[in-house]
């Protein structure tokens, strides 16, 4: 059987499936989201990335001066401070052989000091460096199951630009604010508009995150520290303003209205929900 499916936009594939199912699928969690439009026997039931990362696994490892296996490395605690750096090409979207998902970035700037088991915010979401090819200018990351829920990194295809910054050290002027590389969820793109050389950005959310954003207060967008403009409830919309300088170099005037972008809320407003919500303990309420 042959399956015509649209991939993100107007890049067109043709799949070919064995008349035995088990032989056509991996076995990934039912429940992530799919853009994909076929045409199919109905009783066949899968998803995008089945078919996706069922044909896309490497024809050939990636070349790399410098490998590890993702589960030697503890994982680390980093910090961001959503100022990204440069914005990275994804090269590379498959399958590892042992059966996790993997993305390879083309990138300069991050790969100056990397060593195996960094930390980098791709598009606002911390990933581990597992290779690495300074010569060749890439990296590899791992995604989990869980991150493609819960981030738009499942909307990215060879060629898409991502947001990249290295964790932040010591001795790094602090730009922006308190980013943890933690996606709290997604949000969609509804309208963008210019005014003069910079440009408003209107995104939808849910009520659980937007209880979070406030006029004037933080938030990551795709990774990048942005103030929050204004709030509009009725909506479950906010809105923020690129200036020029901003929209040169992160990807999110490239992304077009009724995409996703990754959303990180100030942390404070967490920590101040969960006191709330637990009671503050009796050396704190007293005076």
């Amino acid at each position: 059987m042959v399956v015509s499916c649209r991939l993100f936009g107007s890049v067109s594939r043709d799949f070919r499936f064995s008349p035995h199912p088990t032989k056509n699928f991996i076995l990934v969690p039912s429940n992530l989201p799919s853009k994909c439009h076929l045409r199919f026997n109905p009783r066949l039931k899968f998803h995008l990335f089945h078919i996706f990362f069922a044909n896309n696994r490497p024809k050939s490892p990636v070349k790399s001066l410098h490998h590890a296996n993702p589960s030697s490395h503890n994982q680390i605690q980093s910090m961001f401070t959503g100022i990204v750096e440069e914005m990275g090409e994804i090269s590379q979207l498959g399958l590892t052989e042992n059966g996790g998902f993997e993305m390879t970035i083309s990138a300069k700037t991050v790969l100056e000091d990397v060593n195996l088991g960094d930390s980098i915010a791709v598009n606002g979401t911390c990933l581990t460096v597992t290779q690495f090819d300074k010569e060749a200018s890439e990296f590899s990351v791992g995604l989990s199951p869980e991150t493609l829920r819960k981030t738009s990194l499942i909307e990215l295809v060879p060629g898409s630009l991502v947001n990249l910054e290295r964790a932040l050290q010591p001795s790094t002027r602090m730009g922006g604010h308190f980013v943890q590389g933690h996606v709290d969820g997604t949000g969609e793109i509804i309208s963008t508009e210019p005014e003069g050389d910079s440009l408003w950005v209107k995104v939808k959310t849910s009520p659980e995150l937007l209880k979070f954003i406030v006029p004037k207060g933080f938030i990551a967008v795709d990774g990048t520290s942005l103030t929050v403009v204004n709030v509009f409830d009725e909506e479950d919309c906010f809105n923020f303003m690129l200036v020029a300088y901003t929209q040169q170099k992160v990807v999110i005037p490239l992304k077009k209205v009724g995409q996703k972008v990754n959303l990180e809320v100030d942390i404070l407003g967490k920590y101040v929900e969960r006191l709330l919500k637990i009671g503050f303990p009796s050396s704190i309420a007293s005076p």
